[in-house]
This record gives structure tokens, sequence and C-alpha cells, in this order.
């Protein structure tokens, strides 16, 4: 067929005053210049026929994600393949006349197509992970190490693949010789197998996820988990500066997620008063007159009443508050407390509510509020936390009981002038 091809020049060629031969360079080239032109003219069927077609279809679909792989142009880098194939097949039958041409034209065009196979993966990856993106697997899973991963492995195997086509050798003979050179590897590319390595461990025990809630005080890092690659996760903090964690690190070291904090819906207040205890004594009659008034406590006082009365009835000496019972300011105030927050209307009931008085100190009793709030939000947890301890301080002279508090400098300039 090529010579065929050759001698229709030839004639052609003759008829136009030229004179040549089937076998030079005039007839070569022409060849290769048709051959150039049947690929320009593959290009463009493709291109603009297929490829158009296929984007008109993918912007009327009513699904999202083959948007995305249109905005990625992986039908347009792979319409790019469509030329070196044309020319990989046509090319070597116009230089079968000069040998030396043909071979390198052939593994050139092997090599380009190798590159442009593999950037048009790249670009399907990067698609396929703002998919998972956008459609929240990136936050069971770390999708964008996965395909670093592969990425870097389809690097290397186009290295050796371009490597063995121009050394016209066996990708074998290359892919024997780098297990001489494991060590380097393993030297060079430290961070980025641990950081694969830790990558599957924090996918299989789902221990950090995108947006994520993490602290890890030996990196400085508090905030939300914006991504995590390969080798690194990065962490945006807070006061909004940017934090990289070695992924390994978060394997071999210990950080807090507060995922479980969010997925619960309530959010901890863990927070104490402290009692001067010279404040705290028994009720008066008067106290109880007074504060069963409280409408949050008349049940309390009812119930308490008729319990103390009862055992104090069988009570010898019953007039000596040691050897009878009676109600404490403290107590009163905390069951006070356990009746407020039960009826707070921020206050997460599902979940664990206590008023509990922890081991007295040196700077009086804490009373501790143990509850869980309904809203997790960072703003409005410390709102809700407030407006509670507002209360809180603001209700203890009710029970004539005092907040501890440490002498200031104005308590000693007071003193000086008595």
């Amino acid at each position: 067929m090529d010579q065929e091809l050759r001698a229709s020049i030839t004639q052609w060629l003759a008829t136009v005053g030229i004179d040549s031969q089937p076998a030079d360079g005039v007839s070569t080239s022409i060849l290769v210049i048709a051959c150039f032109i049947v690929a320009f003219i593959g290009y463009v069927f493709v291109k603009r026929g297929v490829v158009s077609t296929m984007n008109i279809v993918i912007t009327r679909s009513r699904v999202h994600w083959d948007d995305i792989f249109m905005r990625y142009r992986v039908l347009e880098k792979l319409a790019k393949l469509v030329p070196a194939l044309i020319l990989n097949i046509i090319l070597p039958l116009a230089l079968t006349e000069h040998e030396v041409l043909a071979s390198l034209a052939d593994r050139l065009l092997d090599v380009t197509i190798v590159i442009l196979f593999v950037r048009a993966v790249y670009s399907a990856l990067d698609a396929a992970n703002e998919v998972a993106d956008v459609n929240l697997v990136s936050r069971r899973l770390p999708i964008k190490s996965f395909v670093q991963l592969f990425k870097l492995f389809m690097f290397f195997v186009a290295i050796i693949i371009s490597i063995s086509v121009l050394a016209d050798q066996s990708p074998v003979y290359f892919l024997s010789g780098l297990g001489v050179a494991t060590g380097l590897v393993m030297l060079v590319f430290r961070d980025t197998i641990l950081g694969f390595v830790a990558g599957i461990q924090l996918a299989a025990n789902r221990m950090v996820s995108p947006t994520d809630w993490i602290q890890m005080d030996k990196y400085g890092a508090d905030g939300a988990v914006e991504e995590v690659s390969l080798t690194t996760v990065k962490v945006r903090n807070w006061d909004q500066t940017i934090t990289m964690i070695p992924a390994y690190a978060l394997v071999s070291d210990a950080f807090k997620n507060w995922r479980g904090m969010s997925e619960s819906g309530g959010r901890r207040i863990k927070r104490s008063v402290q009692i001067d205890i010279s404040s705290i004594g028994f009720l008066t009659e008067q106290d109880k007159q007074r504060l069963s008034k409280i409408n949050l406590l008349k049940s309390y006082f009812a119930a308490k009443s008729q319990e103390i009365s009862t055992f104090n009835a069988q009570v010898e000496d019953a007039d000596m508050p040691v050897n009878s019972r009676h109600l404490t300011n403290v107590g009163t105030f905390r069951a006070y407390m356990l009746a407020y927050l039960n009826q707070h209307e921020k206050v997460h009931k599902d979940m664990t509510l206590l008023v509990r008085q922890l081991a007295p100190t040196s700077s009086g009793v804490p009373i501790e509020l143990y509850i869980f709030t309904n809203d997790i939000r960072w703003a409005a947890y410390e709102d809700i936390q407030a407006d509670i301890f507002d209360h809180v301080f603001a209700i203890l002279p009710e029970f004539g009981l005092r907040v501890y508090q440490g002498p200031t400098g104005a308590d000693v300039r007071s003193l000086q002038s008595h």
C-alpha cells in the first residue's frame, strides 16, 4: 500500500513538472504532511463532533457529577489522544523507507500517548475527588489521599514505560533495577509512605474527617479539619491561622476529636461556683417561709418538710440541731438549681444533668453544674452558659450564701481606712 501511494505521488509530481522517485524525500514529506492532515481532521471531528455533543448532553442532564467532569475538561484531554493514535498507526507507514526516522517517530509517539493518557486520568481523578467532596464521601474516607497515591503510582508507571520505550527495553528490566534502589526510595518517600499507612488507619477507624473539630496542642492545632491529604492534615484554627499536621502524627500522637459532641447534639457545661463555707447554715423558719414562695421550690419544701417532720418526731431532744434533721441553705440552693435547669429550654434533658457538691478547698465549697446544652454552636453555647451563671451569682444572696472571692486591693485599702 505504501509503495502504491508513493508511485501515485511520483506520477502526480511528474504531471506538475517535478522529477521525483518513490523512495526520495519529496514523496516521504508529502506522505508525512498527509498523515498530519488526517490526524488533524480526526481530532477536529472528535472534538467538535463527539466531545461537543457529549458536553451538550451533560449540560442538559439532571445529575451534577458529570458537570464536574466537564469542568475539568476530561473529554477534551481524551480527545487529544486521537491524533496521537492516528499518527502512531499511519506515520510509520509513511516512513518505511527511512527506518531510523520511523523508529524514532514511533517511540516519541508512544511516549506522547502515555503522557496524554496520564494527563486525562489526572483530570478524571481530580473530578472524582471533587464529586466525593460534594457528596460528603470524603467525610468517611480520605479520598484525596487515595487520589494522590494513585497519581503517584501512575507517575512512576508512566516514567518506567516512557524510559523503556525510548531505550527499547522491557519495563521488567527497569523494575528489576528498582529493587536495588528500594532503600533510597524508602528514604526519599518516607513521609509519603508513612502518610499513606496513616491515611488507611485514619479511614478504617474514622479517626478524623474533613469538617471535624480537632485539638492537638503539640502542633498548636485547635479548629476544623479542612483537608486530609496523603501526607498532611490541614486544620483551620479558630483564630483563622492554618496548621499543617503530618498524617502519621495523628496515629502516633494523642489528639482530641470533638465530632462526638457534634453528632450527639449536646455540648457540656462543667463549671463550679465556690461557696464561702462561713455562709453555709440551717434555714430558719423565716427563711423557709420566704423561700417556699419560690415556685420551683414549692414541691421540694412540701416533700422535705413532711419527711423531716416524720423523722424528727421519733427523735429525743429534737430541738437540738445536732440530734435532728434540718434543711440547709446550700442543700436548698442545689435543689433550686436542679429544678431551674430541668425547666430551662436550652438544657438537654436526655443527657447528664447534675448539680453536685465537690470536696471543699481553701477557696470554699465548689457547687458544680454538670449539664449539656441542646445548642452546640460556639457562640450560642457561650451565651447559654453565661446566662445560667449570671442567674447563679444573682440568686445566691436569696439563700444567704456568698461566693468566695480572694481579697483585692480595694479590700485592703478599706481595712486600712478603718
